[in-house]
């Protein structure tokens, strides 16, 4: 391979870092051993600026150029973002109905005979005092009430995964070879 520039950032396939290269793996190291490295990235990453630095912690990260693009949101220097995983909330999710289909219920009735034309504390309402059943039955229906009623909350609110499939592979960091010229 010919001389990387300094700071350099490569995938490779190898367990191990080359001579001259660090694995990007958020490192602290000493500016006084790495000045034109540090001259680069400076505190990007971490360290105290004074007698240390950080390289890059790519372990588990996807890199993402820099800068703001049509319809992109801006992106700055050394920003760490994203989520492995997530749990949904109603704040996430569309406005949205769900219509019922079908309605089981139980109308509770009191097996006494009601004692006036308003029904109440479960006890059906009679029209008048008498027999209560009938050789000729009436098919009167209740009517004039309401229901009312809701869905119920479904779910276990556990997070998923949001990841992109993947393959590991070391990121290394050039720590020696040709400092970059500016364009």
């Amino acid at each position: 391979m010919m001389n990387p520039f300094i700071a350099q950032i490569i995938m490779f396939a190898g367990n191990f870092a080359p001579r001259g290269w660090a694995f990007c793996n958020g490192q602290i190291l000493s500016i006084s051993q790495y000045q034109a490295l540090f001259s680069l990235i400076g505190t990007t990453y971490g360290g105290n600026g004074t007698t240390t630095f950080a390289l890059p912690d790519l372990r588990g990260r996807v890199p993402k150029g820099i800068g703001l693009g049509a319809g992109l949101q801006n992106v700055t220097w050394g920003e760490m973002g994203g989520k492995e995983d997530v749990v949904l909330s109603i704040a996430n999710m569309p406005s949205h109905s769900h219509d019922g289909s079908s309605l089981s219920l139980s109308l509770a009735c009191n097996e006494e005979d009601g004692d006036s034309d308003e029904p109440s504390g479960k006890n059906i309402g009679i029209a008048s005092a008498g027999t209560p059943y009938n050789s000729s039955p009436n098919d009167a229906v209740f009517g004039g009430g309401t229901i009312s009623g809701s869905t119920g909350n479904q779910g276990n609110n556990q997070p998923f995964d949001v990841q992109n499939p993947f393959l590991g592979i070391n990121y290394i960091i050039a720590l020696q070879g040709v400092f970059p010229p500016r364009s």
